[in-house]
């Protein structure tokens, strides 16, 4: 459990090497314009890299896009060397899915590092394949000696800063690599839909930010080839794909999936969309998320995504981790000062759905991956709020009431080890909830980390509702919004389960290996 920075395994870095070179013709330098269906070999080529997600102790998903139709076949092996295979048939890659697909890898070993190579064949003749990309993945151990240790970060090419050669791209996710966690968990904002990106930005000390430019980040995504277009933008990023061919992720949706502080119903007042029906927009941007993201509760079925966001993944008998998701089922955005409200943040069926899968729940800890925070006030305009939070210190009303149901039954229940991780306020902090400094006392103790931004602006600290006594430990945030990375360090988050003790260590993380807050949590407890 110490700070140091572990290097990859030598059979990870020749994995991640050759990774790399089967996706050489994406490049900071050449830009969007060098896209992979100008290959001009006849062969399918997936110079988008591999992804994996969802990763269990016995199975996972890998992800590929192809430049052109291609029957996606997967090889997964014990070594590097591939001496012996097993073989995975995936789906048929086409324009109907923007030629990506996801294949479902089960029967794996638990505990074991294994190796995989994606190949893509012609589906008029199988002979004709591409050159294989190759990754690497952990999978989640049947003993609980073995510990687990993960990062979180989210918000990745918001506010205009997209990838910038000058600085190397996105810097962070190859700082991340080199810590060789079990997986990542992205905890939302993981495109930015609604903001585009320009060729060039001047900071106020006069620098000049450049970026790499496509033309789907040119404007606010509306259709479901310029949603698809976001994803395929931080693709584009080499340090991107080289993490993704090294560590498995667990990933969520926040509201720039789609569009800044959105909701069910929503109907736009903004001169930028010609589409002015947010759920015509949400299900464009559902639809491309499914395509680009492997998640195991969304699956692609004839061109459309079905299945939902929520989920637990469940990472051995050390953790489980319970995505949320607090955008598809919420109410519309408002003070929040209302006395009764069933369906809050999370939508009255995913809050039992929650209840449920928790009291069955026998992992030692218990993530509650979030993608907005608790007790931080997040205002959508001048008078309503966009997360839980309405900045009233008094009893819970709006959204407040279904976080207190919520926290009233894990006490009730007994359920111990609950932590809280979640990003989007662009700064990152540790609070710690207590019931003798809350409005609500009907709780056991618990912390929240918040971690990021990963590849975006930086923002300085929200304000603190006190409804349920929040103490803000520890915080590092910028003092004006909207700083770039050449400017303010990027964050995210690691957690450490030691397999011996059970203790889980919490470390906030700066760009540049610093260490800036630190806390042990004890195994077994209903509070901290």
């Amino acid at each position: 459990m110490s700070d140091r920075i572990p290097g990859p395994s030598p059979d990870r870095r020749s994995v991640l090497c050759g990774s790399l070179a089967a996706s050489a013709a994406l490049t900071l330098g050449g830009g969007a314009a060098a896209a992979p269906a100008l290959a001009l070999s006849g062969r399918p080529r997936a110079a988008w890299g591999v992804q994996t997600g969802d990763v269990t102790a016995s199975s996972g998903l890998v992800w590929v896009r192809s430049d052109r139709p291609a029957r996606m076949i997967v090889e997964t092996s014990a070594s590097a060397s591939f001496r012996r295979v097993h073989r995975h048939h995936g789906p048929l890659l086409g324009a109907g899915s923007d030629f990506t697909g996801t294949t479902a890898l089960r029967g794996l070993p638990a505990g074991e590092q294994i190796h995989y190579r994606v190949t893509l064949a012609d589906p008029d003749d199988p002979r004709r394949t591409g050159e294989p990309v190759l990754g690497t993945f952990r999978t989640a151990p049947a003993r609980r000696r073995d510990g687990v240790r993960f990062l979180w970060s989210g918000d990745i090419a918001g506010q205009g800063w997209g990838i910038n050669p000058d600085i190397g791209g996105f810097r962070a996710y190859e700082e991340m690599r080199r810590l060789d966690p079990d997986f990542f968990l992205c905890s939302g904002d993981t495109i930015y839909a609604d903001g585009p990106i320009q060729p060039s930005v001047t900071l106020p000390d006069g620098r000049i930010w450049r970026n790499v430019t496509t033309p789907e980040k040119s404007k606010v995504a509306e259709t479901l080839d310029e949603y698809r277009g976001n994803f395929r933008y931080n693709l584009l990023d080499h340090h991107v794909r080289a993490f993704n061919a090294q560590v498995p992720s667990i990933v969520q949706w926040d509201d720039h999936e789609v569009r800044n502080n959105w909701y069910p119903g929503q109907i736009l007042d903004d001169v930028r969309y010609t589409v002015k029906d947010v759920d015509v927009l949400a299900a464009r941007a559902s639809r491309a998320f499914a395509e680009y993201v492997p998640v195991s509760t969304l699956h692609a079925r004839g061109g459309a995504a079905e299945g939902r966001m929520h989920r637990v993944v469940r990472y051995g008998p050390l953790l489980d981790v319970f995505v949320l998701d607090m955008r598809s089922y919420r109410n519309a955005n408002s003070p929040g000062r209302q006395s009764e409200d069933t369906t809050g943040i999370l939508g009255a069926e995913q809050l039992a759905w929650l209840k449920r899968e928790l009291g069955r729940s026998r992992a030692v800890w218990k993530v509650l991956a979030a993608d907005m925070p608790l007790g931080l006030v997040v205002p959508d305009g001048a008078t309503n709020v966009e997360a839980i939070a309405q900045g009233d210190p008094g009893a819970p009303l709006g959204r407040e009431l279904q976080i207190a149901e919520l926290l009233r039954f894990i006490k009730h229940r007994r359920i111990t080890g609950t932590v809280w991780l979640t990003a989007d306020v662009h700064h990152t902090s540790a609070q710690h909830y207590a019931p003798e400094r809350a409005a609500f006392q009907d709780f056991a103790p618990f912390w929240e980390f918040v971690s990021g931004p990963l590849a975006a602006g930086g923002f300085p600290a929200s304000a603190l509702d006190a409804t349920f006594g929040p103490e803000r430990v520890f915080v590092r945030a910028p003092e004006r919004a909207n700083l770039s990375p050449m400017e303010s360090p990027q964050y995210f988050g690691e957690v450490d389960i030691d397999g011996g003790s059970g203790e889980l260590t919490v470390r906030l993380r700066a760009e540049g290996g610093t260490v800036l807050f630190s806390k042990v949590l004890q195994p077994g407890r209903i509070g901290q």
